[in-house]
């Protein structure tokens, strides 16, 4: 019998039809879970609240190698920390598999405003240094540096808006000042991240010289947050830097006042090291789809101003820790349950692609990946087949003890799932499975010095553990596939 034909014949006999029965009348009764995955989910449950490993393995990674980007001497460490750390919890075929990049390195950088004085005879202008942060994947400054006059916009729409031909931004500092909202679901990053990834495309598309942003975060600390950004080859490429929040306002300040505003920039970057960096894989096996993958993660990298707690040191942890409750429960899945801890999410998802490209001829029953920090888990969302989605609600029904709702009314089945997780969901069509997590605060310290693991509660890391414990599980059990999904 083939396969699609077992798993009809399994989602018959767990919704109490015989095989025989029509394809019109299967049609009309959802799938269901069967009682004994249902219980002993619930078993997972408890057994996740009560982990102690994600935090322990957190204070490891966080303390003893700390910041690790990627092909960096401590992203080296992280690895042979992790293959170490998924033995410890009694994974099988732990593994890392080897990807070679080019990466970005920071160099020191600095930047000075300059501000005019009091229109006196004799008055002098002064100058206030910033706290900044070269974006990824800067180029640098010519080593004498950049001075020009700052071309000031309110966020990037306004950039974009302003006609190329005519711009205000030739052969100056191009500052966009976009702010962030602060939201539970992050979306308040989604609508401002553009300033930070299509600032220097924008900036040089009008002539500009260098782009300077309001960091894209919520906090109003004396930091500011690095990230990814990215180039048009058509384009010339210009230095892109962040200031904090604080220094963002005085500048907001002087424009509204009219002071004619300079910016003296220097900066040091390389984006030219070749470097390897890895995936590091581990499984609790299968029985009888044990060649189909339910693939929880996290992504091991980090930038280098912190200790990467929150991004994504916590994802790491949980993701693992999930497993070895999965493990240690001591009852096989049906499909095998593999854990993915990424390489180089941060500054081109090299370890996402590489994945794909391995393993695109290999069902995935689901990919989903903690990416967030470590805020609890607040609500369930997916990306499935239509026949998947009743599926859910017995998945949601295991999760509402631990204060977990399911996705309402069109979002439903809307869901994107972490980053790493989401590219493989878009490129190869593979079911996503989201457990959001609240990020009020996530984006105080994300990219900043300031991700650390005093920033952590660690009390709720045993309910993340716990939902993802679950949802793996009951995945691995379904009578049904999840894909290929609705995108």
């Amino acid at each position: 019998m083939k396969r699609r034909e077992l798993l009809g014949t399994a989602a018959a006999l767990a919704a109490g039809l015989s095989p025989m029965t029509p394809p019109s009348a299967r049609a009309q009764t959802p799938a269901r879970f069967a009682d004994a995955d249902l219980r002993h989910a619930e078993k997972l449950r408890e057994l996740g609240l009560a982990d102690t490993q994600a935090w322990a393995l957190l204070q490891q990674l966080c303390r003893d190698i700390g910041p690790r980007p990627a092909g960096s001497a401590a992203d080296a460490k992280a690895v042979a920390w992790a293959q170490g750390a998924l033995r410890g919890l009694k994974l099988q075929n732990v593994r890392a598999e080897s990807l070679a990049l080019r990466v970005w390195q920071r160099g020191p950088a600095s930047a000075t405003l300059v501000i005019p004085g009091a229109q006196k005879p004799g008055a002098r202008a002064r100058e206030q240094g910033l706290v900044m942060a070269a974006l990824g994947n800067s180029v640098p400054t010519p080593p004498e540096g950049i001075d020009a006059e700052i071309a000031w916009y309110p966020d990037l729409a306004a950039l974009q808006a302003d006609d190329p031909a005519t711009s205000r931004a030739k052969g100056r500092i191009v500052f966009i000042d976009q702010k962030m909202e602060r939201t539970r679901t992050g979306s308040g990053y989604g609508a401002a991240v553009g300033a930070r990834s299509m600032g220097p495309i924008e900036a040089a598309r009008r002539g500009a010289v260098a782009v300077g942003i309001r960091s894209i975060g919520t906090d109003r600390a004396p930091i500011a947050h690095t990230g990814a950004t990215r180039y048009d080859l058509s384009l010339p490429r210009i230095p892109a830097f962040a200031v904090s929040v604080p220094d963002a306002e005085v500048m907001a300040g002087l424009q509204a006042a009219g002071a004619p505003l300079r910016l003296k920039l220097r900066l040091e970057a390389r984006n030219d090291v070749d470097a390897t960096t890895h995936n590091v894989i581990a499984e609790v096996p299968g029985t009888d789809l044990k060649d189909e993958i339910v693939l929880i993660s996290g992504h091991l990298d980090s930038w280098d101003l912190g200790q990467g707690a929150q991004d994504d040191g916590a994802g790491v942890a949980i993701a693992s820790a999930a497993a070895g409750v999965l493990m240690a429960a001591g009852v096989a899945p049906r499909r095998t349950i593999r854990v993915v801890l990424f390489g180089n999410e941060e500054n081109g998802f090299d370890g996402a692609r590489a994945y794909g490209d391995r393993y695109k001829d290999v069902v995935h029953q689901m990919v989903g990946e903690s990416d967030f920090g470590a805020g609890p888990v607040f609500q369930l969302n997916h990306r499935v087949q239509p026949a998947a989605v009743p599926l859910f609600e017995d998945i949601a029904r295991v999760l509402a003890p631990l204060g977990v709702a399911w996705a309402d009314g069109e979002s439903r089945n809307r869901g994107g799932p972490g980053p790493d997780a989401a590219l493989l969901m878009r490129r190869h069509r593979w079911p996503g499975v989201a457990l959001g997590q609240d990020g009020t605060n996530y984006f105080d310290v994300h990219h900043t010095e300031h991700d650390t693991l005093d920033r952590i509660d660690p009390r709720t890391l045993p309910q993340n553990v716990a939902c993802w414990a679950v949802t793996a599980w009951l995945a691995a059990q379904a009578p049904v596939a999840f894909g290929p999904p609705v995108l």
